[in-house]
């Protein structure tokens, strides 16, 4: 049953994951801007209908670390996706949420003061350390979609790793929807702290409907001095679900952030993944694929922000349209007058395998000094007849002939994946 988004709603709510006075106050702000705030001006047409969407769904499982204790559909579910499989092959922890609720979570990494928890539970034991972080990096009042995630906020990954560790297996969080109609609202937070290093994995999947479902996740990353993060994301939403995300990175002296970011589902995506270049020598890497077929429009890219001198950025965009799909980059890049001797490099390639489907390139890129320099690249193109006659005329399908072209058009962005992650992209794009 479908309930009213109002302030009766939050409190509810608020009260249910018996939270402090502030985050009930955080939450009511939150969800008057949100009503105030329109849809973006840019990008795909939003078509939401907010009365008709479920806000909260989370009354299914209790959380627990015991795949045994996990509701049997749901736990069939994370095994039919292969989650359990993975968490015992090569992870250091995993956090499983499905719908509203994180209802799995498990950490196998020795004690090393690491903190992996889920962002409601970090809220009750850690009020201190979460308070500092949270809402920091990526402010409720950006935009339509981060005022509604700070309104009905629930579940989420919240990690701290603590100064000089290094994480030598990865750490996963899978987001699953399987109601109709659903809006999922997690909010990560991940703190790295001096010379540590973590590895992170997101995987993100529906049931399909033929009614609109959201996602619109917010995610803020501290990277301390000299530390290093990956976050890998592989997003194959169902053609009903709008995934409108906001992912942030603010990086210190030396530290390295990097995106590495998947998006093969969904019908409309707005997301572009952002670093904040704040230290000298700070580092911002983002590499993406988007693969758009019939229905989608996939409107991705990054954004990289130099603040300090001698910073450095790199962004490949791999963008693919089949089927009347559109797949497009947007982008920002600027470097500040105070971003002395800094380089950025942008490479955007796409392919289109049609003539129904389209793909457009949205860069911005500011160069506020003398002494740095910017490079940006595109390439667009249709697929080579001459390569198809060719792999055709060695026996191929024509359709085994263009999953060859697009596996070696995105051969860049699988070196990046952890091996099981690059299998499974692979099962996706076949699909």
């Amino acid at each position: 049953m479908k309930k009213e988004l109002n302030e009766q709603f939050i409190i509810d709510l608020s009260k249910k994951k018996n939270e402090p006075s502030w985050m009930l106050d955080f939450r009511l702000q939150s969800y008057a801007k949100f009503k105030e705030l329109a849809n973006p001006t840019f990008g795909p047409k939003i078509d939401l209908d907010f009365d008709n969407l479920t806000y909260y769904k989370g009354d299914l499982q209790k959380l627990t670390n015991d795949w045994k204790r996990v509701n049997c559909s749901i736990r069939n579910s994370f095994d039919k996706l292969g989650v359990i499989d993975a968490e015992k092959k090569y992870l250091g922890g995993v956090t499983n949420q499905f719908e509203s609720e994180v209802v799995y979570h498990n950490q196998s990494l020795e004690d090393q003061n690491i903190i992996f928890t889920s962002t409601d539970d970090a809220l009750q034991k850690y009020p201190d350390l979460f308070k500092e972080y949270f809402n920091h990096l990526v402010n409720y009042a950006e935009n339509k979609y981060t005022a509604l995630n700070g309104a009905i906020w629930s579940g989420g990954s919240f990690i701290y790793i603590p100064k000089g560790i290094k994480v030598d297996r990865p750490l996963q969080s899978y987001f699953r929807i399987e109601t109709e109609s659903l809006g999922q609202f997690e909010r990560t937070i991940i703190i790295v702290d001096e010379g540590a290093d973590l590895s992170y994995i997101e995987g993100c999947t529906a049931k399909e409907y033929s009614v609109t479902s959201l996602h619109a996740g917010v995610v803020e990353i501290f990277i301390k001095k000299n530390a290093h993060c990956r976050y890998s994301t592989i997003q194959n939403w169902s053609t009903d679900v709008y995934n409108l995300v906001t992912k942030r990175a603010i990086v210190d002296a030396y530290g390295t952030m990097e995106w590495v970011d998947g998006n093969i589902g969904s019908q409309v995506t707005m997301k572009y993944p952002s670093c904040i270049l704040n230290g000298e020598g700070a580092t911002g890497n983002s590499i993406s694929i988007a693969y758009a077929k019939k229905g989608q429009i996939l409107d991705a890219g990054a954004k990289m922000i130099h603040l300090a001198p001698h910073t450095k950025s790199n962004i490949i965009s791999k963008s693919i349209a089949e089927d009347g799909g559109i797949s497009n980059y947007r982008g920002l890049t600027k470097i500040t007058k105070n971003a002395t001797n800094s380089h950025a490099t942008i490479k955007c390639d796409t392919i289109i395998l049609d003539d129904k489907s389209k793909s457009d390139t949205f860069p911005k890129n500011i160069v506020g000094n003398n002494s740095s320099s910017l490079e940006h690249e595109a390439t667009i193109s249709k697929v080579s007849a001459e390569k198809m006659f060719y792999l055709t005329s060695k026996g191929l399908s024509e359709n085994s002939a263009k999953e060859l072209l697009i596996m070696g058009f995105i051969s860049d962005f699988k070196k990046e994946l952890p091996m099981e992650y690059a299998v499974e992209l692979n099962r996706l794009l076949k699909e």
